[in-house]
C-alpha cells in the first residue's frame, strides 16, 4: 500500500502542475515518483497498513512482483511520452496524471482480498482509459474508441455486479477464502456458479478474449499510440492477474464447472484473432489482434497450475509487455511523422532508424516465441504447464496460432527492411531516449531469453 500512495501523490501532483501552467514538468515528475514506487516495491509492507489486511495486502511473492512489472512497465511509457504527446502539449498533465491513477487501479487489483476491492481496482483501472482513449480530440476515429470502450465497459461491469451479487447471494460473504471455503463445500450451489461465469465473463471483456474482443481493434486503433500501449501492456497485467487470483482462489472448487467455458474461449480467441491479424493492412490495428490473441496464449496458465504457476505468469506477461513496448516505439514514431500507420509507412525503417527497427523485429520475434528471446521461454513454460496437465489439445491449437502469427509479424518487418524508403520527406530524428529505451528493451528481451533467471534477479525473486 506504501507504493499505492505514493503514485496516487505523484498523479495528484502531476495533475496540478497543469493547473498552475507547469504542465511540461508533469512527465518528469511522473518519471521520478515511478521510480520512487519501484525502489519501495521491493521493501516489506510497513505494518501500519496491516489492519487493512482484509480488503487489500501486499505479499512480496505475488502482489509485489506484479507490482513491480507494471511499474517497470509505464516507467517505459513516460520515457516514450515526450515525443508521443507532442500534440497534446495544452493537456499533457492530464495525461500522465490518468496513466497514474490507473496504475493505482491495476495495483488495486494486484492485493485484492475481497470483491468490494475487486470492483473498485477494476473501476479506478477503467475510468481513466475511458478519457484516454479519447484524446485526440480533433479525430472522430478516438472519439469512437472513447464511447465504444465506455458502453462495453458499462455492460462488462453489469455483468460483474450481477456476478458478485450471485456470489454475496449464495455465501453471504465478499471475502475470497471465505468464497473458497464455501464453493469447496457445497460445489453443486447453482447461484454461486452462475455468478462465477459471469464475473469470469466480465473479466474476459477487460483482458480482450474472444467472444468479448470486439471492441479490442477499434479501440486500439483510434486511442493515441502511448494509450494503446498502456491498455495492451499494464492493463493486461492487471486484469490477467486479477482474472488468475479470482478464480483460482475464490471459485477453485468449482473448476470443473468454469474451466471448460475458459477452453472455448481461448481456442476461439487463438483462432479467431491470429486469423484476422493475416488480412490487416494497418499496423496498429493488427497489433490489436496481436494482443487478443497474447490473451489466448496466457488465458492457458488455467490450464496444469501447479506452484510454479503465478512466476511463470508474471514472466510471461512482463516479456509480452516489453515486447509491446518495442514495437510501440516504432509505431509511435512512424505515426509522427507520416500521420498513418499502413504496413507501407513502414518501408524503409531499417534505412532511416536501424534501431527502431531492430527493436521492433526482436520484440516481434519474442511475441511469436522464436527462441533465444524472452516470449520464447514464456510460451515454452505456459505450454509446459498445460501439457503437464493433460491439455495437449490446447497447446496443440496455441502453436497452431504461434505459427499463424508469424506470417503477420514477417509482414511488417519485410516493410521495414526489404522495401525501398519513399515518403520519409521528414527530417526529424529518433531522440536519444528513444534509442536508450530501444537498448534497454533489446538487451532485456535476448538476455532473458538466453538467461532465463534474469527475471528473477531483477525483480528480487
Amino acid at each position: 500500500m506504501s507504493v499505492l500512495i505514493v503514485l496516487f501523490l505523484t498523479a495528484i501532483l502531476v495533475l496540478f502542475s497543469g493547473v498552475f501552467e507547469k504542465g511540461k514538468y508533469a512527465r518528469y515528475i511522473g518519471i521520478l515518483g515511478l521510480i520512487i514506487g519501484f525502489g519501495i516495491s521491493f521493501l516489506p509492507e510497513c505494518d501500519f497498513f496491516a489492519q487493512y489486511n482484509s480488503m487489500y495486502i501486499y505479499d512480496m511473492n505475488n502482489t509485489a512482483l506484479f507490482t513491480k512489472i507494471s511499474v517497470a512497465i509505464t516507467l517505459l511509457l513516460f520515457f516514450l511520452g515526450g515525443f508521443a504527446f507532442s500534440n497534446h502539449r495544452s493537456h499533457q498533465s492530464e495525461l500522465y496524471a490518468l496513466m497514474l491513477f490507473a496504475l493505482c487501479g491495476g495495483i488495486v487489483l494486484f492485493g485484492f482480498q475481497n470483491l468490494v476491492t475487486l470492483f473498485i481496482g477494476i473501476e479506478i483501472l477503467s475510468i481513466p482509459l475511458y478519457v484516454m482513449a479519447g484524446a485526440n480530440k480533433t479525430d472522430l476515429r478516438s472519439t469512437e474508441a472513447s464511447m465504444k470502450y465506455f458502453l462495453m465497459g458499462a455492460f462488462a461491469t453489469g455483468f460483474l455486479l450481477f456476478g458478485v451479487a450471485l456470489v454475496y447471494g449464495s455465501t453471504g460473504s465478499f471475502d475470497l477464502y471465505q468464497i473458497h471455503d464455501f464453493a469447496y463445500n457445497n460445489p453443486k450451489n447453482l447461484m454461486l456458479i452462475m455468478g462465477a461465469i459471469l464475473m469470469l465473463s466480465a473479466l474476459a471483456f477487460k483482458v480482450s478474449l474472444a467472444p468479448f474482443h470486439m471492441w479490442s481493434p477499434d479501440v486500439y486503433q483510434g486511442a493515441p499510440s502511448l494509450i494503446t500501449a498502456f491498455m495492451a501492456s499494464v492493463v493486461k497485467i492487471s486484469g490477467f492477474f486479477a482474472l488468475f487470483k479470482l478464480m483460482t482462489i475464490a471459485f477453485g472448487g468449482i473448476a470443473g464447472d468454469w474451466i471448460n467455458i475458459l477452453g472455448v474461449f481461448i481456442i476461439l480467441t487463438l483462432l479467431l484473432a491470429n486469423v484476422m491479424g493475416l488480412v490487416q493492412t494497418n499496423a496498429k490495428r493488427m497489433l490489436a489482434y496481436s494482443s487478443v490473441s497474447h490473451a489466448g496464449y496466457i488465458a492457458l496458465i488455467f490450464f496444469g497450475i501447479n506452484n510454479f504457476s503465478t512466476y511463470i505468469l508474471g514472466y510471461y506477461l512482463f516479456a509480452y509487455s516489453l515486447a509491446t513496448v518495442g514495437v510501440f516505439i516504432s509505431l509511435i514514431w512512424v505515426e509522427k511523422i507520416k500521420k498513418e500507420t499502413s504496413f507501407a509507412a513502414f518501408n524503409g525503417l531499417g534505412k532511416r532508424e536501424p534501431l527502431l527497427a531492430v527493436v521492433s523485429t526482436i520484440s516481434m520475434l519474442s511475441m511469436a516465441g522464436i527462441p533465444l528471446t524472452a516470449g520464447f521461454i514464456g510460451k515454452l513454460g505456459i505450454f509446459n504447464q498445460a501439457i503437464g496437465g493433460h491439455y495437449e489439445f490446447l497447446v496443440l491449437i496455441a502453436v497452431l496460432g504461434s505459427a499463424l502469427s508469424i506470417a503477420y509479424y514477417l509482414r511488417l518487418i519485410i516493410a521495414m527492411f526489404f522495401y525501398k524508403e519513399d515518403n520519409f520527406h521528414n527530417t526529424e530524428r529518433a531522440s536519444i531516449t528513444y534509442n536508450i529505451v530501444s537498448v534497454v528493451i533489446i538487451l532485456a528481451l535476448v538476455s532473458m531469453g538466453i538467461i532465463p533467471d534474469l527475471f528473477a534477479k531483477i525483480f528480487g525473486l
